[in-house]
């Protein structure tokens, strides 16, 4: 209950962990309403919150509002008026620098005091950049990227990872908790893009070793769900197996988080480690690999397409 009653000692609201029900609504303005975006801000509004939304395609927005309720707003100033806590789910560092900084962003609209939380995978660059710009004008800015991809996001089991200061963490995590599973302060400001980095590292060699083990089954003539069925209640066993084998058997890539972004995440990640000295030798060559997918057309297929590119080889 420690969260809990941090929360309700700053905002006046009673609650209970990871739950949504019996306590005082919030006000949230919640930007960006894409794949994960709009399933989130969904899950706040039947918590019981007062939410507005804002979009840069207003028919999205429009769209929310329709089968959510709550309210939209114009521009990302006009969205956070009054709002306690704004939440973004946006495209990379430009996006997030126009909806914070922009002369109609939001933090030309946000109250003292209020906590802006970024869900979006960007540079730690740009996370500590805008938390200082938010301090300057008593805007606590907490850095809170997700994994769980879009079915984590529609069903609330993300899992995220935060940096910032502990006490705006601590009042925002109860309201992050309606569409989590797991939410963590990892330390100061840019710690949680720098986790997702790590994140995103691990999937890429997950994600090209598992294309490589199915299309080696392939060439072996073997059955590849007969393989994965045993090797996936061993060490070799993960959730990228579990979830992602039988669509990539079945040459389907429609799973929402697009190559075109994953080749943006490595990016990021790729430019870190030439800073803080981290070798990266598997990361960058599956973005090569990744490169090679994008032309054969498939920026927008989901990142397990890697097969795909195994079997292009053929």
């Amino acid at each position: 209950m420690q969260l809990c009653f941090v929360f309700a000692r700053q905002f006046g609201h009673t609650c209970r962990p990871n739950s949504g029900e019996d306590h005082k609504m919030a006000k949230v303005a919640f930007l960006g309403l894409g794949v994960m975006g709009y399933p989130m801000a969904g899950h706040l509004q039947a918590a019981g919150h007062d939410v507005t939304v804002y979009n840069r395609t207003t028919a999205k927005a429009e769209a929310w509002v329709a089968q959510h309720g709550g309210a939209m707003g114009a521009t990302p100033k006009d969205a956070v008026k009054s709002a306690e806590f704004v939440m973004a789910c946006v495209g990379n560092d430009d996006d997030l620098r126009m909806i914070c900084s922009a002369e109609d962003g939001a933090f030309q609209g946000m109250s003292d005091g209020a906590i802006f939380v970024d869900h979006t995978t960007v540079s730690a660059d740009v996370t500590r950049e805008l938390y200082e710009a938010g301090a300057a004008q008593g805007i606590a800015f907490v850095d809170a990227p997700i994994s769980g991809g879009q079915a984590g996001a529609e069903n609330g089991v993300l899992s995220i990872m935060c940096g910032g200061d502990q006490g705006a963490y601590d009042a925002v995590e109860p309201l992050m908790d309606v569409y989590s599973k797991i939410c963590r302060r990892i330390g100061d400001s840019g710690a949680g893009q720098l986790t997702k980095m790590c994140n995103q590292i691990a999937i890429a060699g997950l994600v090209q070793a598992l294309s490589e083990a199915l299309h080696f089954a392939e060439k072996a003539g073997l059955d590849g769900r007969s393989v994965v069925e045993v090797i996936s209640q061993g060490a070799a066993g993960s959730w990228q197996m579990v979830n992602r084998h039988e669509t990539m058997l079945d040459d389907h890539f429609d799973h929402g988080f697009a190559v075109d972004w994953m080749r943006k995440d490595l990016g990021i990640c790729m430019d870190a480690a030439n800073v803080n000295g981290a070798s990266l030798p598997v990361t960058a060559l599956v973005d090569q690999f990744y490169k090679d997918v994008q032309k054969l057309g498939g920026g927008r297929w989901d990142t397990s397409s890697l097969f795909k590119r195994l079997r292009a080889l053929d």
